[in-house]
């Protein structure tokens, strides 16, 4: 993992995760087990292997002794924002499917004595901020995003006495899963085309650099409060466009209008595909943590080779 100090010693942690089964906990309690960390996985169906722990979060359930030694706790909880189309049920499925899990473990990571929570949180807290830099200190923006957002962050609250790090991860860059995974097939059907006006900033990651950086903040603690899981260097849609065809050797001329857009993904297209956030991220540069993939062409060439 690249990380500041590489002479550092890294002491084995107990981490409990929830939301291990997803897209990013599948690969980060692998690479936590490779540092030699022990990982307890939360699972909401019954426990049936030795590194598991039962738990239902709208019943405020945690099988006992679930946190017992604990030196971390990370929640990465939530409903896809892009799976299905957003009426009101549906939105309220994204909200609770953050807030209530990490009310729970907010509370019990005080209960328990677990001295840290990293906990899931997304960029669309910033709204829509056009060409504007975000780092960790701009303020919530407007919108469905940025108030659900605020109050799955809010729901850190019960912790306030520990150290609690809320993760406003952006678009994730990867071989499969994540943005690159569901954009790759259209580009390779010569789909491939800007959205919108192509000016929106996509602030993204590579899944390398999120793994390493969830590890980094998990291991370095003077890491607190916000932070920014993006790369350095966010770029516009046309920009993404561009570089994912010139990886994929595709020609990208195809324009999706921001009606069409608006007309088959509703609310989806407004917040999060003609919106964006030009975000940096200042909270980890700022402990000296160091990026893999600071460049989407790069990031995107590991993901075509991945």
């Amino acid at each position: 993992m690249h990380q500041a100090g590489h002479c550092e010693t890294i002491i084995p942690m107990r981490v409990v995760v929830a939301g291990s089964s997803g897209f990013i906990g599948t690969s980060l309690v692998a690479a936590l087990r490779g540092a030699e960390h022990e990982v307890v996985r939360l699972v909401r169906r019954r426990p049936t292997a030795p590194d598991e722990r039962g738990w239902d979060p709208p019943a405020g359930h945690l099988d006992p002794g679930a946190l017992d030694g604990a030196d971390a706790v990370v929640n990465l909880c939530g409903a896809g924002v892009a799976d299905k189309r957003w009426d009101h049920a549906r939105k309220q499925v994204l909200l609770d499917s953050r807030t209530v899990p990490t009310e729970v473990l907010a509370a019990a990571v005080v209960e328990h004595g677990v001295p840290t929570l990293v906990n899931a949180s997304a960029v669309g807290y910033y709204g829509d901020t056009g060409d504007e830099v975000v780092d960790e200190s701009t303020p919530s923006g407007t919108g469905f995003l940025a108030d659900m957002c605020r109050q799955w962050e809010a729901a850190t609250g019960a912790a306030a006495s520990r150290r609690v790090v809320r993760l406003r991860t952006g678009l994730v860059i990867s071989p499969a899963g994540g943005l690159f995974g569901k954009v790759k097939p259209l580009f390779q059907f010569f789909l491939g085309g800007r959205l919108g006006d192509g000016r929106q900033y996509m602030p993204w990651i590579s899944l390398d650099d999120a793994i390493s950086a969830i590890q980094f903040v998990l291991e370095h603690d003077t890491v607190e409060g916000p932070v920014n899981l993006t790369a350095p260097s966010p770029v516009t849609n046309a920009e993404f466009t561009r570089t994912v065809g010139h990886a994929l050797r595709r020609p990208t001329p195809w324009v999706v209008p921001g009606f069409a857009l608006k007309a088959v993904l509703g609310g989806i297209a407004e917040e999060g595909v003609l919106a964006g956030q030009r975000a940096v991220p200042k909270a980890l540069e700022r402990h000296g943590f160091h990026f893999l993939h600071p460049a989407l062409g790069a990031a995107v060439a590991a993901a075509v080779a991945g």
